[in-house]
């Protein structure tokens, strides 16, 4: 028997428990992992919520990251007491997740946990770090240079937007930190940000198709109204990576951005990126993310905090990186 946080669904309302599960039912797969920790994500917040019916069969155990030691395997590449870690692949969402003690899933969804790395970092990383990750290295290639000017970083006191701070800091950035709860502005300028702004000066565009020149770059995880006002800001040949949606997923925007100043609006996928993306991504994390910076970031969570902070993470109350200890 193992521990676990469980979705049932009732008359269209999904409730969520701390239950036992028995071994024989978890879901097919070549490896079961023995789970030491896992997170909470914003998707995570909505699936323990019943919304978006990205959860489509229940039962259901959630969470899309976990980290931990593999227990049994008929997978060539691994083997018990093999440290592991896995993001992504609709885990939490389509399969059963890391919201528990145990988890099985397919071999070819994960990634080796990296060396110098541990399990409790790793999730502190999860799904958000990982993104982070992903969108500064897209905003590599497309020219993303130290002295082209400031980088801007919405969402900043989130998941993503906290280790893309202190990321883009270490890398040698100056960067902007839009947020909207003063109470993070010294979290914030602790990880690295070298301007704090107000999420009420991004929060609306101003009708002119191209403004006043003034980020070279942008980590974009609000969308909607926020990225169709930066977009005009961007300079001559920069680049949004757009990363999430908590503003919404609609985007009402012109092509001029695009057209009279060849700014790139980069999507970044983390769930289907290829395994050698996978890699590199997590290698970087472990050279470019300072790790006191990352512990800074934690906040320490039993899997029964879950059925709490589910809701708080949909409302924006959430600082930094939530890390599940499976077996508190």
């Amino acid at each position: 028997m193992f521990k676990a946080i469980l979705l049932e669904e009732s008359d269209g309302k999904v409730a969520a428990k701390l239950t036992e599960l028995d071994e024989d039912s978890l879901p097919d797969g070549d490896v079961t992992v023995a789970v030491d920790y896992s997170t909470l994500n914003y998707k995570d917040g909505m699936v323990l919520n019943g919304i978006g019916r990205l959860v489509r069969t229940y039962p259901h155990v959630p969470g899309i990251d976990f980290a931990g030691t593999v227990a049994e395997s008929s997978h060539p590449d691994y083997k018990a007491g093999d440290p592991v870690v896995l993001t992504g692949w609709r885990v939490g969402e389509m399969h059963w997740g890391g919201h528990a003690e145990k988890a099985r899933v397919k071999g070819d969804w994960l990634v080796p946990l990296p060396e110098g790395l541990t399990a409790k970092r790793a999730m502190a990383i999860g799904t958000a770090g990982f993104t982070a990750m992903l969108a500064v290295m897209a905003l590599e290639d497309h020219g993303l240079d130290p002295a082209k000017g400031e980088v801007l970083v919405t969402g900043a006191a989130g998941g993503v937007g906290s280790v893309a701070v202190a990321i883009l800091h270490k890398l040698g950035y100056e960067v902007a930190a839009s947020t909207g709860r003063p109470e993070t502005h010294d979290y914030l300028t602790g990880l690295g940000a070298a301007s704090l702004i107000e999420r009420s000066e991004i929060a609306e565009p101003s009708g002119r198709p191209l403004d006043k020149e003034r980020w070279q770059a942008c980590i974009d995880s609000v969308g909607g109204k926020t990225l169709a006002c930066v977009l005009p800001q961007i300079a001559y040949g920069g680049s949004v990576a757009a990363v999430g949606l908590a503003g919404g997923n609609a985007l009402e925007t012109t092509v001029l951005p695009f057209l009279l100043r060849g700014v790139n609006l980069l999507g970044i996928d983390s769930v289907m990126c290829p395994l050698d993306r996978r890699r590199a991504a997590w290698a970087r994390l472990v050279r470019d993310l300072p790790m006191d910076k990352l512990d800074g970031m934690i906040n320490e969570a039993k899997l029964s905090d879950l059925l709490t902070l589910g809701g708080e993470i949909l409302k924006g109350q959430v600082r930094g990186r939530v890390v599940v200890d499976t077996h508190a």
